[in-house]
């Protein structure tokens, strides 16, 4: 029997081969439906929803529960859900988290917010970072003993902190010795985004000024904020990155009150003078922080956390069990014993 010319007969043009012969016949079978893993990977991530975990970080009075509640439109920050009693500021640095499940439009978004009330307060406010430190190295532990069992749950839960928004008082000078240790320390192991908040206190021009001095600042003691450039994945990432950190840190004002503007119900803070509009991008960048925390950014955010933060801890760990000398505490390269990272109660 002779062999069919299409399938089985071996090149009939010099140069031509029959990968390439194949090649051509797959591409005439037409549709094979490979984009269809696009919808199969959606509908998985719907079934199982989403988590996120944002820590808010500064002084009392700068606003964190208020911008926290405009971000979400929803009550979701620590304050929303105290007592009068319980509303006190702490003697010393206690961290809270509050989780709530959110859901727009048929997806589903477990939200924790990490709060620390007490943080800045104090007189002495030496070393008043590290116990948030302990508490953020305490969740890649609490993470790493899931993942290393051997009998391990098929969805390890998340608790690790995926960003870090620090309020920095709208001062209009530069950054405070606190500002720049905090972070200093703090952008070696999580993602953070520093914001000047109620910034509707500072004129454009002292708002352009501070923002300018604080990029010196923390170009001069070498603080990564997000984004960083060296986690830019190609030229796109960098051009819309570049933008983003020429705007950083972001100038604020959040609300929760509701005021009609020119026939619309606008997020705003009324004043004397006018009502400063949240969500207007000349009054504020609110809209461009909301942006980049939710609506492009929020998966790279939790990528890097995964990728970066939390696999420099998992080996820095694994490499300290294999190689720590007996009855002696390993320390960190961020200068906390390893009994203190494992604790986080305050």
């Amino acid at each position: 029997m002779e062999p069919e010319s299409d399938v089985m007969a071996g090149p009939d043009v010099e140069g031509e081969t029959p990968v390439a012969r194949n090649e051509k016949a797959s591409s005439e079978f037409g549709y094979v439906g490979i984009d269809a893993i696009l919808e199969q990977m959606r509908r998985k991530a719907m079934k199982q929803g989403f988590e996120v975990n944002i820590m808010v970080v500064g002084q009392s009075g700068l606003g964190k529960s208020t911008l926290t509640n405009t971000l979400f439109k929803s009550k979701v920050s620590r304050r929303s859900v105290m007592t009068t009693e319980e509303e006190r500021i702490p003697k010393t640095i206690e961290i809270k988290s509050i989780s709530h499940v959110i859901e727009e439009k048929g997806v589903r978004m477990k939200l924790t917010v990490i709060d620390t009330p007490g943080f800045g307060d104090q007189i002495n406010n030496e070393n008043c970072w590290q116990p948030i430190m302990k508490f953020i190295n305490a969740q890649y532990e609490q993470y790493l003993q899931e993942e290393i069992n051997i009998d391990r749950k098929k969805r390890i839960p998340d608790s690790r902190v995926h960003c870090c928004i620090y309020f920095i008082p709208p001062t209009g000078h530069c950054l405070r010795p606190i500002d720049i240790e905090f972070m200093r320390h703090l952008s070696k192991v999580v993602n953070i985004v520093p914001v000047i908040a109620k910034a509707d206190t500072l004129t454009l021009e002292e708002r352009n000024f501070f923002k300018q001095k604080i990029r010196e600042d923390l170009r001069a003691n070498e603080i990564d904020i997000y984004p960083q450039n060296e986690f830019d994945e190609d030229a796109e990432d960098r051009m819309i990155n570049e933008k983003i950190r020429a705007m950083i840190p972001f100038a604020v004002v959040g609300s929760d009150q509701e005021y009609q503007v020119n026939g619309k119900r606008l997020l705003g803070r009324k004043t004397r003078w006018g009502t400063v509009e949240v969500e207007n991008t000349t009054h504020c960048e609110f809209a461009y922080l909301r942006d980049l925390l939710i609506r492009t950014h929020m998966q790279n955010i939790k990528d890097i956390t995964s990728s970066i933060h939390y696999e420099m801890y998992r080996v820095r760990r694994l490499n300290e069990n294999n190689t720590k000398p007996n009855g002696q505490p390993a320390i960190h390269t961020n200068g906390v014993p390893e009994h203190e990272v494992l604790s986080h109660e305050m």
